[in-house]
């Protein structure tokens, strides 16, 4: 950014302190520090602030800044001073600086830790919490440069500015004097701190998303003179669909006197637009788009979907083309849903927006949906919206995108979005890559508290022109972790919109139990074993013959359904022979109103060749129009099909007009229960194990445990020696004294083992350890190896000793080849491996599993992202499918897992205490009836990142 010759700092321009924001009403801002090429932004910055403004920064009139002023405001050393900007378009919208401060508020240098702090927010964009954004990032670089504490002087009138301070959640003191407020401010971060930003980052983002998805005007860009093309085609979708705003067709090439085109008022620039323009879709040639995007920026538009191809797909040009492309767009303030996009949907009756490629506007409904690519995003809209394949339309969309590139708009933005939206109940997500799974994590963690979370997750690698942390975890790891925060994982799209389906109209089980009845007693049983396979506790099931009437079903249902042994119920029904499509309905309707009586529970039907009985469900549940339901279903004239029922021609069919859109957009604990309807047994089960998984974990959820306090850790004295450490060196694996000193900071003993180069070395620690011991060998070829034979335990005394150095040397060579050491015996027990990593895109991470080759080559391992709470502590221990063998499996000896427990805890803290600390290997632990004994350990130092996860709010950067 500096480009003057002029030195100006003690530290080169410290790049990795720019970063895009979203403000508070989902427009961006650029904060960057502040260089000496900026005087004349400041300059032009300051004339466009008010009186008023000055006042409140300066104590005084200031009507304009001195050539002295801006020297002092543009000359930062970027250490002791330092200044930032809010930037819009290239343009100052707000600044912030700090000044290092010793005793008595004089100019000081290090090792001063106080500073004074100062804003100046233009008074058009007060309001968009500029100032907000900006304290969190200063005060990160504060801490970076070892500032501990901000001090601030605000005139009591400047109610605004003593709020942003206030609202920070920093520990903070408050006093009065001179006719001015003096505030202090300690930068540790604190849990309260962390909250507001993250509340703000949420309403931030879902503000950005809600412009894209409800605009109050809309222009089409790219609108084609002829009929064809994809300008064209996605305006039709917008006006076919219904929607209430402006809409504007534009296309440069236009004849001057053009009014129209289909309807809709045509310009050739959409400077000319007479009115605001909040969402422009953008159907130009790759080439054309950088105008495009200028023009846009000059009118205000607030957000843009670009359908336009020729980017990061297309390879290294087209992702340097998309780079540039989001650093103009966020220039002036813009967010984009694309490039490559498919484009968006609201179905909500007052917005009706089909800016997609779409041709028809899906059902309303409550269910949220994000893809990537338009291929999938087409698949999934046609999937839920089907009636046919066995699958009840029961339910439809609120709201749908289809990101593309990903290049700006992610799914984590889709998803602060949904997780405020009142009119979605359930979340489907097709994501073929997690660009950030940290944050994904923690949103997933906090939206599955509210509604479902239905994930497919890719194994492709990170959205290309997308500058995200790759994550070296393998893919199950991720998915795990996934699952621990709620996500409702699955495999395919046909799972996707079973869960959902199901997820969307029924209530949660409360349990596995699982009642099964109907009229296939094959069917039955295949649907009772499948509950066993996936993990349920299915009844016996209860055959009512394949002469069962509706009335026979409703009474069955009924009881079961009034049965407390029974959680949920899956009914399976085959047709009865020579009977008439009406029945269908007959049977529909004798289900619904059975489970009407018991609300609690959840129903499923697995039905077989019952070509009416999936919509009749539908239509039982009031979702057709009158005379459908007085009918039993609804046929397509001259076709002998149902709305909905594919035809080859359309993906999906136009939505039913109200009442169905207000039935369909009815919160689900106020519409009809609509009861999904499965072609297969494992299909039917598959959902119900999962929405079993999932309410599970809700219930878990509400008591999410606690991060224990242990009062004989020492923190400050881990963190001297990890300062002392790493002044030798920039990453470095800390030998075995120096483990043992560390973990016994934080409580963790090592069982000390003494180097044995010698057989005489060796009996010497075993007279210093006492006997019996055990002699390793600890190359790292043999390292943990005890099935190699590098291993000799219980030697009783000197003779056992020596002949067991002896017969170690004879198989693996020379002692300085083996690295023998001594170590006394620890009680027998179950052997175990406690891991830490800490992964660039996921954090920090701590796994769990038993020693040995069978363990590894099964990949049994469990993990957790760290801070670990005492809750899932407990539930990692047990997370392993070898966990039985430390709870007495087989009348073995049960072990001591709240000691293992613990230690886990105290290695979390460790790690997330210190973010030096990037690695921790403790291998083997001993678990045995009484306690938990480490035998090796490994740690890795290195200096920890300029900005953490849990640093100030930044967009991904390109």
């Amino acid at each position: 950014m500096r480009t003057s010759a002029e030195p100006q700092s003690r530290y080169e321009y410290p790049a990795h302190w720019e970063a895009d924001v979203v403000l508070r009403d989902g427009g961006t801002a650029r904060i960057r520090p502040i260089t000496v090429d900026d005087a004349d932004r400041l300059v032009h910055f300051y004339e466009q602030v008010s009186d008023e403004s000055k006042y409140y920064r300066f104590f005084a009139p200031y009507p304009r800044l001195s050539a002295k002023d801006v020297h002092r405001f543009t000359h930062h050393d970027f250490v002791d001073r330092v200044g930032l900007a809010a930037t819009v378009g290239g343009e100052f919208i707000a600044t912030v600086r700090y000044d290092r401060i010793g005793a008595g508020g004089a100019p000081a240098s290090g090792p001063a830790d106080e500073a004074e702090v100062a804003f100046l927010v233009q008074d058009a964009h007060q309001g968009r919490g500029v100032a907000s954004a900006l304290l969190e990032h200063i005060a990160a670089v504060a801490r970076e440069r070892g500032i501990r504490r901000f001090a601030a002087e605000v005139l009591p009138a400047n109610n605004k500015m003593i709020k942003v301070f206030t609202d920070a959640g920093y520990t903070q003191k408050r006093s009065f004097e001179d006719g001015v407020v003096r505030l202090e401010l300690d930068l540790e971060p604190t849990d309260r701190a962390l909250a507001v930003q993250y509340a703000r980052e949420q309403r931030a983002e879902a503000r950005s998303v809600q412009r894209l998805l409800a605009p109050g005007s809309v222009a089409v860009i790219g609108v084609g003179r002829a009929p064809g093309g994809v300008g064209r085609s996605v305006l039709a979708n917008i006006r076919d669909a219904g929607y209430e705003g402006p809409l504007y067709a534009v296309n440069k090439a236009f004849p001057e006197d053009l009014a129209e085109v289909d309807g809709v008022a045509a310009y050739r620039c959409v400077r000319d637009v007479d009115g605001p323009v909040d969402l422009a879709v953008v159907a130009v040639p790759a080439e054309y788009v950088p105008a495009v995007v200028a023009e846009c920026g000059e009118h205000g538009v607030q957000g843009l979907v670009v359908l336009s191809a020729g980017y990061a797909e297309s390879g290294p040009e087209g992702k340097e083309r998309q780079r540039a492309l989001v650093r103009q767009a966020r220039a002036y303030g813009m967010r984009i849903i694309g490039p490559n996009a498919f484009g968006v949907i609201n179905t909500a009756p007052d917005v009706r927006l089909n800016a997609s490629l779409a041709p028809e506007m899906p059902r309303p409904g409550r269910i949220g949906m994000f893809a990537q690519s338009g291929a999938i995003g087409i698949a999934l809209l046609s999937r839920l919206h089907r009636r046919g394949g066995g699958v009840t339309g029961t339910t439809g969309v609120s709201t749908f995108v289809s990101a593309g590139n990903r290049a700006d708009v992610s799914g984590n933005d889709v998803l602060q979005y949904w997780y405020e939206d009142p009119d979605t109940d359930v979340v489907l997500m097709y994501l073929e890559t997690i660009g950030n799974p940290r944050k994904f994590t923690r949103l997933a963690r906090r939206t599955a508290a509210a509604k479902p979370l239905v994930v497919v997750q890719g194994t492709g690698t990170a959205p290309q022109g997308h500058a995200v942390r790759a994550t070296r975890l393998p893919h199950a790891t991720v998915s795990a972790l996934l699952r621990q925060a709620g996500v409702i994982r699955v495999d395919t799209i046909t799972e996707l919109v079973d869960a959902g389906l199901l997820l969307a109209r029924q209530p949660l089980p409360a349990g596995p139990r699982v009642a099964i009845l109907g009229n296939s007693e094959s069917l039955g049983v295949l649907t009772y074993d499948r509950c066993l396979a996936e993990g349920l506790r299915p009844a016996r099931p209860l055959d009512l013959t394949t002469g069962a009437t509706p009335e026979d079903f409703h009474r069955a249902l009924s009881a079961a359904l009034a049965d407390d042994t029974n959680d949920s119920v899956v009914v399976t029904a085959i047709p009865a022979i020579g009977e008439a499509s009406p029945r269908d309905a007959e049977l529909a309707e004798a289900l619904r109103s059975a489970a009407a009586g018991v609300p609690g529970k959840p129903v499923l039907v697995v039905h077989v060749e019952l070509g009416g009985l999936a919509e009749a469900l539908s239509a039982a549940a009031s979702t057709a129009p009158a005379a459908a339901r007085a009918a039993g279903i609804e046929r397509a004239p001259g076709t002998g099909k149902a709305p909905g029922d594919g035809d080859g021609a359309h993906p999906f069919r136009p939505a039913e007009r109200p009442p169905t859109a207000e039935a369909d957009r009815t919160p689900a604990s106020e519409a009809p229960r609509l009861i999904p309807a499965y072609p297969a047994a494992e299909r039917a089960v598959r959902a119900l194990a999962e929405a079993v998984r999932y309410g599970q974990w809700r219930r878990e959820a509400a008591e999410p445990g606690r991060v224990p306090e242990y009062e004989d850790i020492d923190e400050k004295g881990a963190a001297r020696l990890i300062g002392e450490l790493l002044e030798r060196g920039e990453g470095l694996t800390i030998s075995d004294a120096q483990t043992c000193e560390l973990l016994a900071k934080y409580g963790i003993q090592v069982r000390r083992a003494l180097p044995a180069p010698t057989p005489e070395d060796a009996v010497a620690a075993a007279r210093a350890l006492g006997y019996p011991v055990a002699l390793k060998a600890t190359a790292p070829h043999l390292r943990h190896r005890a099935d190699l034979g590098g291993v000799r335990l219980d030697l009783a005394d000197e003779e056992q000793l020596r002949r067991a150095y002896a017969e170690l040397s004879e198989l693996f060579g020379k002692p300085e080849e083996l690295r023998p050491v001594v170590q006394g015996m620890a009680p027998r027990g179950v052997d175990t491996v406690v891991r830490t990593v800490i992964d660039p895109a996921a954090g920090a991470v701590l796994s769990f599993g038993l020693a040995g080759a069978a363990s590894q080559l099964l990949d049994d391992t469990a993990h957790r992202l760290i801070p670990v709470t005492d809750r899932e502590a407990t539930s990692l221990v047990r997370a392993i499918r070898t966990a039985p063998l430390l709870f007495g499996w087989r009348g073995s000896t049960r072990v001591d897992t709240p000691a293992l427990e613990e230690l886990l805890l105290r290695v979390s803290r460790l790690v997330d205490d210190h973010p030096e600390v990037v690695a921790v290997t403790l291998e083997p632990v001993v678990v045995a009836p009484h306690g938990a004994n480490v035998l090796g350990a490994t740690v890795r130092l290195a200096p920890p990142p300029a900005r953490d996860d849990h640093g100030p709010r930044t967009m991904p950067a390109y």
